[in-house]
């Protein structure tokens, strides 16, 4: 049994404003007046009447019963109109832009090396220095011994190898790498010219020269590293010999920008 300080309290906590007790209760204040007195008849709310059509009237008013609320009919939602409904279907049906596709940072390992007027752009197949017995190392050898270059290149610097962090969120995508490679090389132009660049496999040809595969054998003019030219990976070349013919053909053409004079 409550008395009615609690009772109060219990009523504010679930929001009632008014009630009526359906017995007499103990210990509880003196009911008002006007809230025993029959309510007034409500007419029905008509929803989303249109303006121009005027709303029939009902056959009879509901008439609320001694000590009985009126009941008020509302609309269900599926009795309402879908007003939203085409805007939300046009919504829908609205191109929706595709998120760019994250492209995978390239993956290669290249080493620059100097036979004396010219710049050799090297791929390492392996991702390893060279060493002196390896068999990629011995083909270089042959291939700057028949251009008339030094047969033991200088190496400079360590190998440039591609992505520069394993993790982080720096952009490490093809134009980040040519931007890197071209960038390395330049510097060591500045340092000492060279009179023609060789970009020896595909990771030097397309990061440094901005080319492909097609442009194997031939003269690439490079802004801000000058002339180069496109060869064929030595792997490739031990695993194709019949390629080396063609080097050989493009060589004898260029020979004349390192080597004035045929010896």
């Amino acid at each position: 049994m409550l008395i009615e300080s609690r009772r109060r309290a219990y009523l504010n906590a679930m929001q009632v404003v008014h009630w009526l007790p359906r017995t007499e209760l103990p210990f509880a204040a003196p009911s008002r007046p006007e809230l025993l007195l029959p309510l007034a008849p409500v007419d029905e709310p008509v929803f989303d009447a249109p303006p121009a059509q005027a709303t029939p009237a009902p056959a009879s008013a509901p008439v609320a019963r001694s000590g009985e609320r009126p009941k008020i009919e509302i609309p269900r939602p599926g009795s309402t109109p879908k007003v939203a409904s085409k805007p939300v279907e046009e919504a829908e049906k609205a191109p929706v832009a595709a998120k760019p596709v994250p492209v995978a940072p390239p993956r290669f390992a290249l080493q620059l090396l100097r036979a004396g007027n010219c710049l050799l752009l090297v791929e390492l197949a392996t991702g390893e220095p060279f060493q002196s017995r390896d068999p990629s190392y011995l083909l270089l050898k042959d291939m700057l011994r028949a251009a008339g270059l030094p047969d033991s290149p200088q190496i400079i610097g360590e190998p440039v190898r591609w992505p520069l962090l394993v993790r982080g969120n720096l952009d490490q995508g093809p134009q980040a790498a040519t931007d890197f490679v071209q960038g390395f090389i330049q510097a060591r132009l500045e340092e000492a010219p060279c009179v023609c660049l060789w970009l020896i496999g595909l990771p030097a040809v397309r990061f440094a020269g901005e080319a492909d595969a097609h442009s194997y054998y031939r003269e690439l003019p490079v802004d801000g590293l000058g002339t180069a030219w496109a060869l064929p990976g030595l792997e490739l070349l031990m695993d194709e010999p019949q390629r080396k013919a063609d080097v050989w053909q493009a060589m004898r053409r260029l020979m004349a920008r390192w080597k004035p004079s045929d010896e």
